[in-house]
């Protein structure tokens, strides 16, 4: 039976993690387990088949409140009748959701009238009690109301209910690319070809500068948690990662891990300094730059990331007291299945990942780091069934 070491301080997608105050992060010794693994094979989406079997998982990153089931109501299945965002249909005759909707295996899985984003409109005594039931990222457990309300409050733009307005692209294909950190992508050349779709979403440590050939330059999106943006910044500054992306274009997708994720939203979008918090006394502006526009800010739904989980990523982990800490680029990635006409998909973890390096960036190879939180055999097979199916495509050497 082969042994992996499952380890808490870093892997492809996510950066160590930090402790500190107001962004002064500093690294700490982290534990790791070493964990007998069944083999990968027999796999599903939902997480069923051969796992992980550890005696012990170290460590969390949020409790888990998810059930078996999913209650499809309005906010959380959302339907046209309810009012709360809007749901525009691709006009796409290639579009995933045809190929989803004919497959029989992914058919029943994927929700496309699920709610991606937040924004204003779903601040209602609905929504908020039933989030208020579930732990952060799921929902609002324990999380100030106040807060919240602030924040959301400013999401006010119709803007701030979809990725991007499909009615720019009536009679065309909106194709979307997105980039993770993994090192098979570097000698890949696959630049120009990433820059070529009409949306390029990127995440965490996305270095860019001097390895233009392999992953392009364009950045249409840039997913994060405030907690694995400012590890980001701290772990990769060494490859040359000393800013997150800027540009006039861009646009910021917040993952709501935490209260931190709401309040540094509501400072972005105001433009003035935290006032409250861990992050108390950061200016928003040193990561997102000058232009304080509330359409350019996205916030993932909770009712989504709670689907997401339970249809696509559920693993036995999340049965632990330990809970279950998704990567930002299955987030990332899925989201863009939810949302564009056509995906692929560079940088992830695929059936020959002891080839490469950890990330592409790295100097000297390093092997890849599983989470004792993190199932990547689970996404590893999810995103081959995707691409076998025809969902999306997978980049692979």
């Amino acid at each position: 039976m082969p042994h992996r070491v499952y380890s808490l301080n870093g892997q492809g997608l996510s950066p160590p993690f930090y402790s500190g105050s107001r962004g002064r992060e500093q690294s700490r010794a982290l534990p790791t387990v070493t964990c007998s693994l069944s083999s990968p094979r027999a796999r599903t989406p939902c997480g069923r088949g051969s796992l992980p079997s550890c005696s012990l998982l170290l460590g969390s990153f949020h409790g888990s409140a998810l059930q078996p089931g999913v209650k499809e109501e309005c906010g959380m299945i959302a339907r046209p009748k309810c009012g709360s965002f809007f749901f525009q249909a691709s006009s796409c005759p290639q579009s995933l959701m045809s190929i989803v909707k004919a497959d029989p295996r992914f058919g029943k899985l994927f929700r496309f009238h699920v709610p991606v984003l937040m924004w204003a409109r779903h601040f209602t005594k609905e929504t908020r009690d039933r989030l208020k039931e579930r732990s952060v990222p799921y929902g609002w457990q324990g999380l100030s109301d106040t807060a919240i309300a602030s924040t959301l409050h400013l999401l006010n733009d119709s803007a701030n209910s979809w990725l991007f307005d499909k009615t720019r692209f009536p009679e065309g294909c909106i194709r979307c690319a997105v980039v993770g950190n993994g090192g098979i992508l570097n000698g890949s050349r696959q630049g120009m070809e990433i820059d070529a779709h009409d949306f390029v979403f990127r995440l965490n440590g996305a270095v860019i500068k001097g390895f233009e050939d392999d992953v392009g330059t364009k950045t249409s999106f840039y997913g994060f948690t405030v907690n694995t943006m400012k590890n980001s910044l701290i772990a990769y500054g060494e490859y040359g990662f000393t800013q997150i992306p800027q540009s006039k274009d861009l646009r910021y997708i917040f993952i709501p891990s935490d209260i931190r994720d709401y309040v540094m939203l509501k400072s972005a979008i105001l433009g003035s300094r935290v006032q409250e918090g861990y992050d108390k006394g950061d200016d928003p502006r040193t990561y997102f730059g000058p232009e304080a526009s509330a359409k350019k800010f996205k916030l993932l739904h909770s009712d989504f990331i709670h689907y997401l989980t339970v249809r696509f990523l559920r693993s036995e982990i999340i049965n632990t007291q330990y809970g279950y800490l998704y990567i930002t680029g299955a987030l990332m990635l899925l989201t863009a299945l939810h949302t564009c006409d056509q995906v692929s998909a560079y940088g992830f973890i695929t059936d020959n990942y002891r080839k490469f390096s950890d990330h592409y960036y790295e100097r000297k190879k390093k092997p890849l780091v599983f989470y004792a939180n993190h199932d990547m055999l689970l996404e590893a097979e999810l995103w081959k069934s995707l691409h076998r199916a025809g969902i999306m495509k997978l980049y692979q050497r």
